[in-house]
């Protein structure tokens, strides 16, 4: 029932990603890290997810082996646009009382294949994610 590969970006939904950025940031950019001739060829790989851009913002990427099916996955190293985006502040729940609220209750497991990809992004924001 489940597609295996993704058909390129996600649709358009009444929900958007968006990156609030801390007031007076100017953009972050980062050297890229090296990588190998096979890692870059993978990297431009036309998967739908990726496109060429021209951003002053700029992250790290990096390939990590997948462990289970083989094959590498790309992981960007967002810690410098971490570093100057506005933080949520939700108090953690005690995990007694998260325990009271389950009780009795029915859990489905879903695994969504390359489910970060599945997030649409804010058009505006979509230059912060550049690598």
């Amino acid at each position: 029932v489940f597609p295996e590969e993704l058909p390129g970006l996600p649709p358009d939904r009444d929900v958007e990603f968006s990156i609030e950025l801390v007031p007076g940031i100017t953009p972050v950019s980062r050297r890229p890290y090296r990588m190998a001739p096979d890692e870059l060829k993978e990297l431009k790989l036309d998967k739908g997810f990726i496109r060429p851009s021209s951003s002053p913002w700029g992250c790290p990427a990096l390939f990590v082996e997948k462990k289970d099916q083989g094959g590498k996955r790309l992981c960007v190293d967002y810690r410098p646009l971490n570093v100057v985006t506005v933080k949520n502040k939700y108090p953690l729940p005690h995990i007694d009382i998260l325990f009271d609220q389950l009780a009795e209750a029915i859990f489905s497991k879903i695994d969504l294949r390359s489910g970060y990809y599945q997030i649409k992004i804010r058009e505006e924001d979509i230059p912060k994610t550049a690598f």
